[in-house]
């Protein structure tokens, strides 16, 4: 068994082609669908459904794919740790994100390169079971999202900061002139909000549901990029952390107000693997983030 039919297997099962898997892997798609044989032929299992073209893992091929993804991440942690060894951390720290919590990214950012300047940060905007997905098959180093809402398994947490909301409006709306605003009163307005598969919406939809209001978003997106953009119109208003306070900046004629009644807060931190040893990009990450001086940081980001 050769390490490079595992991949071939990791990669085939990441883009359910096999052709865009073989270029993934930067061979041919004969030398792909030879190895990914070759390894069904010493395990004596069929690992793939096979017809004109990719459908799917049998039930075997997905349990032996656990297997190799996890061998492909050990393989990869090890190169890090060599590098690492022999002078520096180099590679990729691959960093799940949900989308609320992106004004952060440039913060962790800025320390993780500074500290490891020979390794590429990825990030990946992705809702919070998808960092759960990602960790658990290896597919993402590290996460950062809620830590105290929805349940998350085998993982290490590091709380960063507390998440507050905040009532985005525009200066010529009916609620406008308040110094603050309730929840119930946010419900009435023409919001445009996170679609309903984003752990935020779900933490918005339940603080509604516990004061009697039934808000009717007349948008919803999974892009804080489109949210900020509609909210620069001065059209609509949108309920958004205080963090976004640095992402949107001042815009002429948008307020943001407190929201109360009740004044709700959450954790947010990172979240890593609970495995030994960590990849050295998590471990990495962790010790960089658990550094007092660092940690001082996040809490006047959320304060």
């Amino acid at each position: 068994m050769l390490l490079r039919q595992l991949e071939y297997l990791a990669a085939l099962a990441r883009e359910q082609h096999f052709l865009r898997a073989a270029q993934a892997c930067k061979v041919t798609q004969p030398t792909l669908s030879a190895g990914i044989k070759q390894l069904e032929e010493e395990l004596g299992l069929l690992l793939v459904r096979r017809g004109r073209r990719f459908e799917g893992f049998t039930a075997e091929g997905e349990q032996i794919l656990a297997w190799a993804s996890r061998v492909e991440a050990d393989a990869a942690s090890l190169l890090q740790e060599a590098a690492s060894l022999r002078g520096g951390l180099h590679g990729r720290l691959r960093l799940g994100v949900i989308p609320v919590a992106l004004p952060v990214v440039p913060l962790i950012s800025a320390l993780f390169t500074e500290r490891h300047p020979g390794v590429t940060l990825t990030v990946l905007s992705t809702p919070s079971v998808e960092i759960q997905r990602g960790l658990d098959d290896f597919s993402v180093d590290a996460g950062l999202t809620y830590l105290d809402n929805e349940p998350l398994s085998h993982v290490r947490t590091i709380p960063l900061y507390h998440e507050r909301y905040l009532l985005f409006t525009p200066e010529s709306g009916s609620l406008s002139d308040r110094r603050e605003v309730t929840w119930r009163d946010a419900a009435t307005l023409p919001l445009c909000l996170m679609t309903p598969d984003m752990q935020n919406r779900r933490i918005l939809d339940a603080t509604f549901l516990e004061v009697g209001a039934v808000p009717r978003p007349v948008i919803e997106t999974n892009s804080v990029l489109t949210l900020s953009a509609l909210l620069r119109t001065g059209k609509w208003s949108s309920i958004l952390p205080h963090t976004f306070l640095k992402l949107v900046g001042e815009v002429p004629g948008l307020r943001s107000l407190p929201l109360v009644q009740p004044v709700l807060t959450h954790s947010v931190g990172l979240v890593l693997p609970d495995r030994e040893p960590l990849s050295p990009m998590a471990r990495g990450l962790a010790e960089l983030m658990g550094e007092a001086g660092v940690k001082g940081r996040f809490e006047e980001f959320g304060g």
